[in-house]
């Protein structure tokens, strides 16, 4: 999607923001959906909301310095309800992130309108916009560092009660009985099908320490059994809860990108497997997809939010 129309762009252009724990990154969109310009830099996470708003905005400003956009969309880590432009809940990967008023801070720092959505339901919207019908429904999943997703019904991205809709992470799965989850409850899936969690799987099979997945998948490529356990119990688990969830929403399309996908074909044919074995007869033509678009879908989907989601405008804080 480096070119071609921006979804309800006019003549003038976006600012789209992606904001992670470690990197922010700002594209100036043209009308047209080209990227015009695009800038860097490491998010600021130990130092307050206060300093990561101030980045980003340092980060709009140097992607249009003749002050060009007419709107601004910002992908942002943790969950955010994109009505009141809030963070509604966060880890501790951005200290105080939780709570930020986000669309009406950048919004002032910027003098720009500003939409804003969680990352992964940005990102997911370049592929709901790919399926080209106005009644596409997508099941969009994450997994890297932990396992977030978004899901679309007819056209329509599903945001939910305080932005949480699309939280696939924190859905039971059977494979993580009795291991306790980042938010609090146990059994959930991330804590067994992120990349995180299949080496912490492998390190509870073998009593050994390793550095990181890449190495238990070079492992697993050497014949290690219980390497291959652990890719393979996380992708199932992965597999089965998007079979799942696809025999409740119906979606056209599932899409898993994220990091751990890239591992290889043992992770995808496992999950591919276990999704294939759960899912209804009218469904049973669906297969897992890569995702469409590269290093760029973020900052074209969260420019994109500015013309589908509530714009927050300076001085809404005063």
């Amino acid at each position: 999607m480096s070119s071609g129309s921006l979804p309800g762009s006019d003549n003038a252009a976006l600012i789209g923001l992606d904001l992670g724990g470690t990197k922010i990154a700002a594209a100036l969109i043209g009308a047209d959906g080209t990227v015009l310009a695009r800038h860097t830099r490491p998010t600021p996470a130990g130092s307050g909301a206060a300093a990561v708003l101030d980045a980003l905005a340092t980060a709009a400003a140097e992607v249009d310095p003749g002050r060009g956009a007419s709107a601004l969309g910002i992908a942002a880590a943790g969950v955010i309800d994109p009505r009141t432009g809030r963070v509604t809940s966060a880890t501790d990967s951005i200290s105080g992130w939780a709570g930020t008023v986000l669309g009406a801070g950048l919004a002032d720092r910027t003098g720009l309108p500003v939409a804003c959505d969680n990352d992964v339901r940005a990102t997911a919207g370049p592929e709901l916009a790919a399926l080209d019908t106005e009644h596409g429904s997508l099941l969009f999943a994450a997994i890297g560092t932990g396992v977030g997703g978004a899901v679309a019904v007819d056209g329509r991205m599903l945001h939910g009660a305080a932005g949480i809709a699309g939280h696939l992470g924190h859905v039971p799965s059977p494979q993580a009985a009795g291991l306790p989850c980042t938010c609090g409850a146990t059994g959930h899936l991330e804590v067994i099908a992120s990349g995180p969690a299949i080496t912490a799987h492998y390190q509870r099979l073998t009593g050994t320490t390793v550095d990181r997945l890449e190495t238990v998948a070079a492992r697993a490529a050497q014949g290690d059994a219980d390497a291959v356990q652990a890719i393979t119990t996380g992708a199932a688990a992965a597999g089965q809860a998007l079979g799942g969830l696809a025999n409740a929403l119906g979606p056209d399309r599932i899409v898993v990108g994220g990091g751990v996908p890239r591992i290889g074909a043992l992770y995808g044919d496992a999950l591919a497997t276990a999704l294939a074995a759960e899912l209804m007869p009218p469904l049973r033509g669906l297969v897992p997809r890569a995702p469409l678009f590269g290093a760029d879908a973020a900052v074209l989907g969260a420019a994109a939010l500015t013309a589908s989601l509530p714009l927050h405008h300076p001085g809404a804080l005063r």
